[in-house]
């Protein structure tokens, strides 16, 4: 039998060097470039930012409002309004989209993404702003932001779980499994990094729509951002959409190396 060449364009018998351009540390900097440019852009833009306000003259309502301790109580608050609704999203989402996938559920599977669509679709402002007739806080909020985030999880659920392979599933049905543990311990982990891509959209969405949660009395860094639109303050507003924007790279940021590894693990 003749030995199958792995690595086409290579003399055979012969193995890259790890200490040449595309190996060793060099080569693992090359190869996770792309992980180093969000930190690098968080971290100008935080300090660009900081060297701006050292320049200006504060007013009272400014200073009070970009103390330290008032910041990060507000970041503290956005934060658990992103982790409740991911959860929540995550405990909603997967399961029903295992459902949808099994050959059963077919019919209704367009139907019930198409909802999930719709609910996307609406304008997160309004949803919040609906919900906060229903009830003024943060379990509203939690809501709206989890309907907002649902279809991305859902959706690549059932995606991810259909694009496993037929012959694994056959395979491990002929070794004996029965469909619930072919389903946990074969397609389950091999559609877990789609699962993963999609609670990244999910994420990112949460951190940017639960700004908006401060208009039904939620809190979250969007007190700042209304703070700074009600009274006309420049220089808050600007620190708030830098501290915002910086927290959705940083989410971003860590959802995508959460997803690397991921996918190397189960490659």
């Amino acid at each position: 039998m003749t030995a199958v060449d792995l690595q086409p364009g290579l003399p055979s018998g012969t193995e890259p060097s790890a200490s040449g351009s595309g190996g060793g540390f060099l080569g693992t900097i090359r190869a996770n470039y792309d992980l180093l440019v969000a930190p690098a852009i968080i971290i100008v833009g935080l300090i660009l930012t900081y060297v701006y306000i050292s320049t200006r003259t504060l007013d009272s309502i400014e200073a009070r409002a970009l103390e330290a301790n008032n910041v990060l109580s507000q970041l503290g608050q956005h934060l658990l309004l992103t982790l409740y609704s991911t959860v929540l999203v995550l405990v909603i989402a997967v399961p029903l989209g295992i459902v949808l996938s099994r050959p059963g559920a077919r019919r209704v599977q367009g139907g019930v993404l198409a909802l999930g669509g719709f609910a996307q679709a609406l304008p997160p402002f309004g949803v919040l702003l609906l919900l906060g007739f229903w009830e003024f806080g943060v379990r509203s909020a939690v809501i709206g932001l989890t309907l907002a985030a649902l279809l991305p999880v859902l959706r690549n659920t059932v995606v991810g779980l259909q694009q496993v392979d037929q012959s694994l599933i056959e395979a491990a049905r002929g070794m004996g499994m029965s469909s619930r543990q072919t389903l946990f311990r074969v397609e389950i982990p091999l559609a877990v990094p789609v699962i993963v891509a999609g609670l990244r959209v999910a994420l990112v969405l949460n951190v940017g729509t639960a700004t908006l949660a401060t208009y039904i009395g939620a809190g979250g860094l969007g007190e700042l951002v209304q703070q700074a639109l009600r009274l006309n303050r420049i220089n808050l507003l600007i620190v708030s959409g830098v501290i915002i924007a910086a927290l959705a790279l940083a989410v971003d940021w860590l959802a995508g190396v959460a997803e690397r590894v991921i996918v190397a693990r189960s490659g």
